[in-house]
């Protein structure tokens, strides 16, 4: 059975979030991805405290993905070093899961 994966990353605007979640969809890379926000987010960067507005994309991909689609983030995000995190999906129903598979496949 294949590793499930929750892949999230922040964007400073809903239209480059939304872009990276239908290319990730487009290449197979996502089965889906959401893009919510905005959110406050609260960070320190280059040695100062910041504050400043930004959107969750939130993508669902397998493990066998994984480094594709962070490399697909990367190259596509508008900041330089973007956040690209993952967490395995522990559980989720079979159907979805086998979806998720099926929708991520190259070869499909």
């Amino acid at each position: 059975m294949a590793v499930h994966l929750l892949v999230t990353t922040t964007t400073p605007d809903r239209e480059s979030g939304a872009k990276l979640a239908g290319s990730a969809v487009a290449a197979r890379l996502a089965a889906t991805a959401q893009v919510t926000g905005p959110v406050s987010s609260f960070f320190r960067h280059l040695g100062e405290q910041g504050e400043g507005e930004e959107w969750n994309v939130t993508f669902k991909t397998t493990d066998a993905r994984y480094a594709e689609l962070e490399a697909h983030i990367i190259e596509q995000h508008p900041w330089s070093k973007p956040e690209v995190t993952a967490i395995e999906l522990a559980r989720g129903s079979a159907d979805y899961l086998r979806w998720v598979e099926t929708a991520t496949s190259p070869e499909a």
